[in-house]
């Protein structure tokens, strides 16, 4: 079991030294959520126009711009690093728009199932995303990019909220509608 003194030296000992392959793994990961954020932006656009419930479209609308706002500050996030902004298909995003995709298709328009799916798809996608940014905000610190590191963690929070959104969303009328249809 290392003591706090232990990680403490550890830390410095990765910061001292060129880390380089870590570097490449945040620099993988970044690319990676930047093309996820790129993509969702145009899925959210087609959730909002599939929801059934005002309130459900105005949460993708807020989201959509949020996400655009992601992919602005990950730009941040790479000129802080040393690094050009640049996109790397992310497999994990791309099955989860395409898991949306097939809930619109396969529900009837104008119902809150529909609504129930979404809402089920959009939450899959926050949690993928808290889960890239809590990571690559880790390894930010560790690196010692602290600039870098906040940004993710202010994404991150958004993350957060928009999930408690969706969750209210679904527990304060979505899902116990959707049971009656």
């Amino acid at each position: 079991m290392k003591t706090a003194k232990n990680k403490t030296a550890a830390k410095k000992q990765i910061t001292e030294q060129d880390g380089e392959k870590l570097k490449e793994l945040l620099v993988d990961g970044l690319k990676d959520i930047y093309w996820a954020e790129k993509n969702l932006a145009k899925a959210l656009v087609k959730m909002s126009k599939n929801a059934t419930s005002e309130e459900l479209k105005s949460a993708f609308d807020l989201h959509k711009t949020q996400t655009d706002e992601h992919a602005v500050t990950l730009e941040k996030v790479f000129e802080i690093v040393g690094e050009k902004a640049q996109a790397k298909k992310c497999a994990a995003m791309e099955g989860l728009i395409e898991e949306a995709n097939e809930i619109i298709e396969s529900t009837d328009k104008g119902t809150m199932v529909r609504d129930c799916g979404l809402i089920m798809a959009a939450q899959k996608v926050e949690h993928y995303e808290m889960a890239s940014y809590g990571t690559l905000r880790n390894i930010a610190r560790t690196l010692g990019y602290e600039d870098a590191a906040g940004l993710l963690q202010q994404t991150l929070d958004q993350e957060g909220e928009t999930d408690h959104l969706l969750t209210d969303l679904a527990e304060s009328y979505v899902n116990e509608e959707a049971s009656v249809e």
